[in-house]
This record gives C-alpha cells, structure tokens and sequence, in this order.
C-alpha cells in the first residue's frame, strides 16, 4: 500500500493514510473493537450513509488525561532531516501582533519557503524518541518550489511503514490479555454501544458502577506491583508506553 500526501495544513484527511500515524494501538488491547483513531482527544470516525459512501465526521471525545499520556507515549510522525543530517525544531508562522506564534513540525512545513528550512529527507519518527533507520530523499529537481509540499505527490508509505514495525516491537513487549478476557471486554464494549444509543441513562449508571470497580480493582493491581518491587521499566515495557506515563498512571491508582 502506498501512503500518499494528500493533506491540507492541518494534517486532517479522509480515508486513506496519514502524516499522523496511529499510536492507540500500542495501549489498546488488541482484539477489542475501538471507534477510529485517537489523536489527541478526538476521533476521526468513518460513518457510511445511506448511499453507502463513508465521509469523515469529527467527533470530540473526552479522553482521561492519564489515558491521553499513555497513547500519546508512543505517538508517531512523518519525521524530516536537513540536508546536513540534522532534525529541524519547529517551524514558526508569523501571523503579525500577539503573544502567541503558531508552530508545527509537520514535514510538510519543511518546504524552504518565507525562509523556513528545507527538508531533504522523511523517516519514520514515534514520539518515545524512535527515529528509522531508513531515510527517503526528496527530489527537489521535481518538487515545485513556489507551492505547499502537502499538494505535491509524495510517497509516505516507507516511513509509515517504518512507524507500523516499530510499533509492532512495541505490541509484542506488551502483555497480552487472555483470549477469554478479551471476549468480555468486546462484549461489553457492544452492549455499551447499544445502551448509549437505546437507553443512555442505563448506558451511565453502567459506567458508574465501572468506574468504581476500575478505581478499585486498579488500586490493588498497583499496590500489588509495588509490594512485589517489579521494576518500573518492566511496568512500561508491559503496558506498551514509556516509563513517565507509566508511573502516572499507576499513581492514577495509588494517589486518586
């Protein structure tokens, strides 16, 4: 499959892959049915009308903080290098007066015009500190100077790839749910779905109840570990996230 840029500046697309590269796998349980893609609070969610044509409707969708910092552990990116091998900071947009200046480090920003520097290559980049060994030159010889570099048909496909076996080293650490666990949980993930829209207020007094059983159940898994001295490495390594967001959220737990 070939990852085409067909984005506008804000990095927002509809069907098909993405500059921003999916991370909510690395936390999810694999097998459990998720609606669409997290990043950063919302989902993009593909919804198929009668004509059965899927468009892209954006939903906000409050995500607990403690959440949002284990995905966002291992989020990924289109990453750019310099012709002299160096990874850029972030590109400033000057909108005039005010104390706040805009920035990105999408490479697309990258594109050598209103003095901005100029990417020569594109590698896969995870917000953990990963960056691909693999670097896809761009050639500029064939790349119009004096327009955007996100209309310009440029193959994505090698960095996300390049993110997509990173990630998978990431899932395979990670423990895995047992297959019974998962069944639950798919389950009950469907029955919720349908309470929300059927019945919500039975749909939130469930979740109610959930949340205590979470806080509880969470708060003796996480003395559990401490009482056993299990190092904090191999907490991170098990849930798929780095170590800061690993030790936030088990005092999530042990400091409600």
């Amino acid at each position: 499959m070939r990852g085409r840029s067909r984005t506008g500046p804000t990095g927002q697309t509809c069907g098909g892959p993405e500059e921003r590269l999916d991370p909510s796998a690395a936390v999810i349980p694999s097998g459990i049915p998720v609606r669409g893609r997290a990043a950063q609070g919302s989902l993009d969610v593909a919804v198929r009308p009668a004509d059965g044509r899927p468009h892209c409707r954006k939903q906000v969708i409050v995500v607990d903080r403690v959440l949002n910092t284990l995905k966002a552990a291992h989020e990924g990116s289109v990453g750019v290098l310099l012709a002299d091998g160096t990874e850029p900071g972030p590109v400033y947009y000057d909108v005039g007066s005010g104390a706040h200046m805009p920035s990105t480090k999408e490479w697309h920003a990258y594109d050598g015009r209103f003095s901005r520097p100029r990417a020569a290559t594109l590698r896969g980049s995870c917000t953990c500190g990963w960056r691909g060994m693999a670097e896809y030159p761009l050639d500029w010889t064939t790349l119009p100077a004096d327009k955007p570099l996100y209309e310009a048909d440029i193959d994505l496909s090698g960095p996300i790839a390049d993110y997509s076996a990173h990630l998978s080293v990431i899932r395979d650490a990670a423990v895995q749910l047992p297959a019974e666990l998962t069944g639950i949980l798919t389950e009950l993930v469907g029955r919720l779905g349908s309470l929300a829209a059927e019945e919500p207020l039975v749909a939130l007094k469930a979740l109610a109840d959930l949340r205590h059983v979470i806080a509880e159940v969470g708060q003796d898994a996480a003395y559990e570990l401490a009482a056993q001295q299990v190092p904090i490495e191999e907490i991170a390594t098990g849930l798929g996230t780095s170590e800061t967001a690993a030790r936030t959220y088990l005092n999530s737990y042990l400091h409600p």
